[in-house]
């Protein structure tokens, strides 16, 4: 029988998975639950050892003789600091090691709990993983929780690199509860290398799968080698390969998701039929509203990650295999010797209804002129795209598959993305450099438009719709947007000029017009202001999505009714109703 704790369930099932059989245990309250739980396992062979620094050296020759990971556990505070001297000689040495030390709720640091003290990361840099276990209430709670413990153990052998890692296990109360029979199903986080014969293993697994989806994220300097890996396994799979423009695969096998899978565009039923058996993942940050769907449809799918560090990125909540390879390492290597195969059903249903979202002819607004922009600027140029509606909405329209594209999405901050762009353009000053960014963004990183070496290629498009239109189209805005939006009436102009840079303006469609010509072919600097209304702007957007949504008379009462519901009791209080729900 086991303990009630389910972070230690998670902790005891796997150390099973990962064949971790030797347990170094020392007397505690605290660690009673894992204690008697291991105990109670034929699994596990334990060792009772009371002194907790006698405890690691006995692990540590343990460990060296059967050339194999133990598990140390120790109840909480001063106890955990007595495996400091034998934590150190295993990293110095090598040895693989997994601390378990249980610990109490972190908000009660400081407080006069008894028992208590900071072990968060507490052996530093003298363990190759340290991390710190949620103390598990929901579902989300338990998927962190089993990606924390894969986190660690995968640590305890990297590259041919060994050594101790720490797993700090927080809990509310003493528990001496042993009534579960069976341990709860947990995911193992497989870390593989091309040389490795599992990777084999899963060049034969992969031609199982029907729907298989590509996801490209942020990447950079993309080689048309990996363009082509990439069409090659599109050929030999059943497979899709989506992403947006920053991921920067412009190939016309890809499909751009951004508009045809938003929440306010697709239908129930044609997302349950999209959905895939295996996500790939490539490259950083993905904007696409792909992400969204993939996560609010975890454990649906399996995910594989192609990492070339090797790090755990679990963004669907699905990661059951890492490929510790570059991204064109990887295509090469699953599509070698394989024939093409790829009867591209899923490819024609995926392509079917993206096809069916029609864009309407936009009136004036920020989709209008950042829509005239891309499909206007010359192949070859380079594209920034400052953050949200500037990445949204020139990923509606088809631009130069010759177009390099940037965005600060790293980190999804509106600051420095006038700097970051400028830059870009310095450092390529015979390359066409356009960028397209909020009002919001272009005043914080305004000083930027001072740096001495501004290049002739510059252009940027400045979207001037007097604050945060974000704000109106995730409809979160107050009565009063002073605050919410950050509402203003400031004009770029006289700063513009005072730095020396042509300045253009639009305040209609035939202001615009008349002025696009100008500004792609300025052989100057230049800002080109254009003055919209941000709610009209996210205005356009919903409207566009309700206009293109297919008729799914199901998913629209359903939706609708969810629209209601959020408009009479608000948001917030849908939350605090789950939450109860949840806890009873």
């Amino acid at each position: 029988m086991y303990t009630e704790v389910k972070s230690y369930q998670y902790v005891i099932a796997l150390l099973k998975e990962y064949g971790i059989t030797d347990c170094v245990l020392s007397a505690g309250s605290r660690n009673v639950p894992f204690v008697h739980s291991v105990e109670e396992d034929p699994f596990f062979n334990c060792y009772s050892v009371v002194d907790e620094r006698s405890a690691g050296y006995f692990a540590l020759g343990l460990a060296q003789e059967k050339n194999k990971p133990v598990v140390l556990s120790c109840t909480s505070s001063t106890a955990t600091c007595n495996y400091w001297p034998p934590v150190a000689e295993a990293f110095y040495q090598d040895v693989p090691l997994v601390i378990l030390t249980s610990d109490r709720d972190q908000r009660m640091v400081g407080q006069w709990e008894d028992q208590l003290i900071d072990q968060v990361g507490m052996y530093d840099r003298h363990v190759r993983k340290s991390v710190n276990l949620p103390i598990i209430n929901d579902k989300n709670d338990e998927v962190y929780c089993q990606r924390l413990i894969n986190e660690a153990l995968l640590e305890l052998n990297h590259n041919g690199k060994k050594g101790p890692v720490h797993i700090n296990i927080p809990t509310n109360t003493y528990n001496r509860s042993f009534i579960v029979k069976k341990l709860p199903e947990t995911r193992v986080i497989n870390r593989i290398k091309l040389n490795d014969i599992k990777f084999e293993e899963k060049k034969k697994q992969i031609e199982k799968y029907k729907k298989i989806l590509v996801v490209c994220g942020q990447q950079y300097c993309v080689t048309d080698e990996l363009k082509e890996g990439i069409r090659k396994f599109f050929e030999i799979y059943n497979s899709v390969i989506v992403g947006d423009y920053t991921s920067n695969i412009n190939i016309p096998e890809m499909i751009n998701t951004t508009v045809c899978m938003d929440s306010n565009c697709v239908s129930e039923k044609v997302l349950n039929k999209l959905m895939p058996d295996l996500v790939i993942s490539l490259g950083g940050q993905v904007f696409s509203s792909i992400k969204e769907q993939l996560k609010n449809n975890s454990g649906k799918f399996e995910h594989w990650a192609i990492e070339p560090d090797g790090r755990v990125v679990d963004m669907y909540k699905s990661l059951t295999t890492i490929f510790e390879c570059t991204p064109l390492e990887f295509f090469e290597n699953i599509t070698s010797n394989q024939t093409n195969a790829n009867n591209k059903k899923y490819y024609g249903e995926f392509k079917k209804y993206h096809d069916s979202i029609k864009l309407p002819s936009f009136d004036f607004s920020h989709a209008y002129a950042i829509g005239r922009l891309v499909t206007n600027i010359p192949e070859k140029s380079l594209l920034h795209l400052s953050i949200n509606d500037s990445i949204r909405i020139a990923n509606f329209f088809l631009i130069p598959e010759s177009t390099e594209v940037y965005a600060n999405i790293g980190t999804h901050g509106i600051d420095g993305c006038l700097s970051s762009f400028i830059g870009q353009s310095v450092a390529n000053p015979k390359k066409e450099s356009f960028l397209i960014i909020g009002d919001l963004a272009f005043f914080y990183d305004m000083n930027a438009l001072r740096i001495n070496s501004l290049c002739n290629n510059t252009h940027i498009l400045l979207i001037n719709n007097h604050g945060g239109s974000e704000f109106y189209y995730n409809k979160i805005q107050q009565n009063n947007d002073k605050h919410t939006t950050a509402r203003h009436n400031n004009i770029a102009e006289g700063w513009v000029k005072d730095c020396g840079i042509d300045y253009l303006s639009a305040h209609d469609k035939k202001s615009f017009d008349k002025n696009l010509g100008a500004f792609i072919n300025s052989e100057k600097p230049v800002v080109f202001e254009v003055f919209t209304e941000m709610s009209k702007d996210a205005g356009v957007i919903h409207s566009f999505y309700k206009e293109s949504r297919p008729k799914d008379i199901k998913s629209e009462i359903k939706r609708r009714t969810k629209d209601l519901v959020k408009e009479k009791i608000g948001q917030e209080k849908i939350q605090r109703i789950l939450m109860n729900v949840k806890k009873k």
